[in-house]
């Protein structure tokens, strides 16, 4: 019978490249790691791992194993799912990877429900860009993640998670005050020559500005890059800059910036995302809840 933890460890090498990244993402040591899989080797009688350079290699045979372990891995998280669920009260950890302005204006409310309504269930909540966090959630470093989805910019999709949208929002163009203007603004247009601030390249909001700003006829000039929102707003607010922001970012506040209304109005999508093996567990169904009901405040509020 072959080791379950040891064949989970040669997925991760297949996901991570490097047996010290198993090791750090596990919190083992490398030579743990590789002692493992050594006798796992022994277990299957073939060469599962080959070097490359500072990297490993699964052979064809390690191949075919990871294949089964991803399955196998599916059905013991089904399995779990129902017997949590068979339990009178709602228990177990929720690891949930969560962007900036999600975890600002959304989890708040949703924590305070958690903890009045089912004191057993931990939240452990960590803040992660969208896209690498929809891997990691594959990859099962996460058990949810709360990710965004700009328009004509489909987020990264991953077999076997679900997407289950939560809100919309719109994006706006965010200038400085009146009295901080660096020139009128009336349009997108109109903000051609002005110094801009955006996320690095990479992020879906990155593109879309960029495409925006392109349809509009000209390119922007990006002279501040900060995947910080909050920072955005300051250099905004500052009379420094003119951005893109959409209004979850306002959720909660009033702002002293001046908002001008883009073309055809365009709205992100916020979503959660669970791997589908565990969409069953009573935790996650009961946080997922708690977040659709702080969407539905944010949406019953005017914006400040």
């Amino acid at each position: 019978m072959l080791d379950v933890r040891r064949l989970r460890l040669l997925r991760e090498v297949q996901i991570r490249g490097t047996l010290a990244e198993v090791a750090t993402a596990l919190n083992f040591s490398p030579s743990s790691v590789s002692q493992q899989l050594t006798l796992l080797e022994q277990e299957t009688g073939v060469e599962l791992l080959r070097k490359v350079g500072r990297r490993v290699q699964l052979t064809p045979q390690a191949e075919i194993l990871v294949g089964h372990t991803g399955a196998l891995l599916e059905i013991l998280e089904r399995a779990e799912a129902d017997l949590t669920a068979s339990l009178t009260t709602v228990v177990g950890t929720v690891r949930v990877a969560v962007f900036q302005s999600a975890a600002l204006a959304l989890m708040p409310a949703a924590l305070t429900a958690m903890r009045r309504d089912y004191p057993d269930v931990r939240i452990e909540m960590v803040q992660h860009e969208p896209e690498s966090a929809l891997h990691e959630t594959w990859a099962r470093d996460f058990d949810m993640v709360v990710a965004e989805q700009y328009p004509a910019h489909a987020a990264p999709h991953h077999p076997g998670l679900d997407k289950v949208d939560l809100t919309t929002d719109a994006i706006r163009l965010a200038l400085p005050p009146r009295d901080l203007e660096l020139a009128p603004v009336a349009t997108i247009a109109d903000a051609r020559a002005l110094p801009w601030v955006m996320e690095p390249h990479g992020a879906a909001s990155r593109h879309f500005a960029e495409q925006l700003c392109r349809r509009a006829g000209f390119e922007p000039d990006v002279r501040y890059e900060t995947a910080d929102l909050q920072a955005q707003i300051r250099l905004i607010a500052s009379g420094n800059a003119v951005g893109l922001m959409p209004d979850l970012v306002w959720a909660g506040g009033e702002t002293t910036c001046r908002l001008v209304g883009l073309p055809d109005t365009p709205r992100r999508t916020i979503f959660t995302s669970v791997r589908s093996s565990g969409t069953r567990y009573p935790a996650v169904l009961a946080f997922r809840s708690a977040l659709q009901a702080a969407a539905e405040l944010i949406d019953d509020r005017p914006l400040g």
